[in-house]
């Protein structure tokens, strides 16, 4: 069969099937080019979710004749001139015009500033009609109808129209937090009118705009940076977490991706701090020199390729831990706004108190509860020994000692004062499990058991950083047969292996020798783990899979020797378990992401009661 020359409607076809997969994508595609032409204000107006009608309205720097009838072609552009190692614009293939233009109807009226008259073209399944004069105000309006009837099989894979127009909904949403100095405003018949308002540089402000107030009051700041790569915005504490991965917004140089690359790097993250099933929330902006990453890669331009993958996942995995150690450990506002709704009438939730045993450091144990002395002024032992002995180690010498006999407690003495501790000064346990203590602008509910397992599980994982995790060698070293690559990367990591007891050496040029492994993971398949261990090398230059499997053997042995739920606690031991929580990075949340303990402001109990 003779090779033939496709028509230009065929081409521009073929290109809409990847350019153009949803009313969404050709959203994005014209927002794109509304920001790179300056627009500080865009309108979008949807029909029938994007499908009947897309209209963007912006005031840039707007098209005269010429670049009309240019703007329309294949590979028309204005944003590149010859190389793609320098993009700094969103826009740079010459694709989205045309595209959309040979499945659609489509008419743009543009104008530009100084000109007398603006100027008009219409596209119908790709056939151009010529310019002619029209009356418009200085920008571009582009209206796309009837989306995809020039291609009725595309037609058949869109969801339904409130499907649509949620993800056109989305675009907007992670353009909007890519430019807060943009005002965006989204209507039409098939919604509610959304509007952002321009922000100016104030980003969290945007944030707030975009994903709610709720996140402003439980974001991290992130700022940091290695070698040519700057990492900035806000990351939630892990408390503050979603069932789905939308609210996670990732921006390199300014421009939205959804690259797995980083969101796998943004899971390892928040790796042992938010439960399975549960996703972070996060707003991150990567900025580093155009030449270090290729936008390239595939025509929607959502997925990037970085010269060195590996710094820019160090970059992101550490920077977020290093924040999230500084001031991840309190308690997202969500927890107080539950227990809020818990107490109003009709919650369904029983009334405070109920009748239940609890026991307060100046009233005596209620019910079966036994007597205790008041606190002391000795400080807690360290927590070395509470790694041997459990929670009995919180306790004073002379707390452990009155265990013994317990006789009634003399007359109450003054309480504690909560006057300089995040979470206060313990003031009751309720259901020999919940600890509650008095700060100085409200009150917090503190787990014991889901506090104390995190404390163990950072102590143990802190001693397996400070020293050679012990392992176990092998009788018979276990050879393991790779591609040559993989045993020469392998290598390469040898020696941050070697740490936590995982020994192999080079035999020969394909395989590789494993001689001891961590004695923590007991029997093992030595030859799977290398296996693993070289594809996730392959694939993002680390070894976290080991480090994973003991991070999870340690988290499950801290469940299970920490303090039970239904053991009491004297005072001295839940004050100590204060103070350790408060001296513990990670400590708002259990091994398994769920909080420890909940805070409750003043304001919030007075109003309660109607007193605000």
């Amino acid at each position: 069969m003779a090779i033939r020359q496709l028509p230009e409607t065929l081409i521009n076809q073929i290109a809409a099937g990847e350019v153009i997969e949803r009313p969404a994508s050709a959203a994005k595609e014209l927002i794109e080019n509304a920001i790179d032409a300056g627009a500080t204000r865009i309108e979008i107006a949807t029909a029938g979710g994007g499908k009947s009608l897309l209209r963007i309205i912006d005031n840039g720097s707007g098209m005269g004749p010429a670049d009309l009838e240019l703007a329309v072609r294949r590979h028309c552009t204005s944003k590149i001139d010859s190389g793609l190692d320098d993009i700094r614009t969103l826009g740079f293939r010459g694709e989205a015009l045309p595209s959309i233009g040979s499945v659609a109807r489509v008419q743009i009226t543009s104008r530009t500033e100084g000109a007398e008259a603006g100027s008009e073209i219409r596209i119908t399944g790709g056939k151009v009609e010529p310019v002619r004069p029209a009356g418009a105000n200085k920008g571009t309006v582009v209206e796309v109808r009837d989306l995809f009837f020039a291609t009725p099989a595309r037609l058949k894979f869109l969801k339904t129209e409130k499907a649509e127009a949620a993800a056109v909904t989305e675009v907007v949403k992670r353009m909007a937090i890519a430019f807060p100095g943009i005002r965006f405003t989204l209507s039409g018949q098939d919604r509610t009118t959304l509007e952002f308002a321009g922000a100016g540089d104030d980003r969290l402000a945007r944030i707030a705009q975009v994903l709610g107030r709720e996140f402003k009051d439980n974001a991290i700041e992130i700022d940091a940076e290695r070698e040519d790569v700057a990492l900035s915005g806000f990351a939630g504490v892990p408390t503050f977490n979603r069932g789905n991965s939308a609210h996670q917004y990732l921006f390199v140089n300014g421009r939205p991706v959804q690259d797995r690359q980083l969101l796998s790097a943004l899971r390892a993250a928040y790796a042992e701090t938010v439960p399975s099933g549960r996703y972070p929330v996060a707003v991150l902006w990567l900025t580093m020199d155009p030449a270090l990453v290729d936008v390239n890669v595939h025509p929607a331009k959502s997925d990037v390729r970085f010269r060195d993958p590996g710094l820019v996942r160090g970059l992101l995995i550490g920077a977020i831990r290093e924040a999230l150690q500084r001031d991840g450990a309190r308690a997202s506002t969500t927890g107080a706004a539950a227990m809020m709704q818990a107490f109003r009438p009709g919650s369904g939730a029983s009334s405070f108190g109920g009748g239940a045993a609890y026991r307060a450091p100046n009233a005596g144990w209620s019910q079966q509860a036994s007597p205790f002395r008041p606190l002391r002024e000795e400080q807690p032992t360290g927590f070395a020994e509470a790694r041997q002995a459990g929670f009995e180690a919180f306790a004073t010498p002379s707390a452990r000692a009155e265990v013994a006999d317990r006789e009634p407690a003399p007359a109450p003495q003054a309480l504690p004062t909560a006057a300089g501790f995040q979470l206060g000064a313990a003031r009751a346990q309720l259901h020999e499990n919940y600890i509650v203590a008095q700060t100085e602008d409200g009150l917090v509910i503190v787990d014991q058991h889901a506090a104390h397992e995190r404390l163990v599980f950072e102590a143990m994982r802190e001693a397996m950083r400070s020293r050679r995790i012990p392992s176990q060698a092998l009788l018979i070293p276990e050879i393991v047969d790779l591609p040559e690559e993989d045993c020469d990367r392998l290598m390469e990591h040898a020696q941050a292996l070697d740490t936590f007891g995982l020994a192999y050496e080079r035999f020969g040029p394909g395989a590789i020798a494993v001689r001891e492994t961590p004695a923590m993971l007991g029997e093992i398949d030595a030859s799977g783990l290398i296996r693993q261990l070289a594809d996730e090398i392959a694939e993002w230059n680390t070894a976290d899979t080991l480090a994973s499997r003991l991070d999870h053997l340690a988290a499950t042995l801290s469940c299970h020797g920490s303090v039970r739920s239904g053991r009491r606690l004297r005072p001295e031991e839940m004050n100590a378990l204060l103070r350790q929580m408060e001296a513990t990075p990670g400590s708002g949340q259990c091994n398994h992401g769920r909080p420890t303990y909940i805070e409750l402001k003043l304001a919030d109990i007075e109003r309660l009661f109607g007193r605000s």
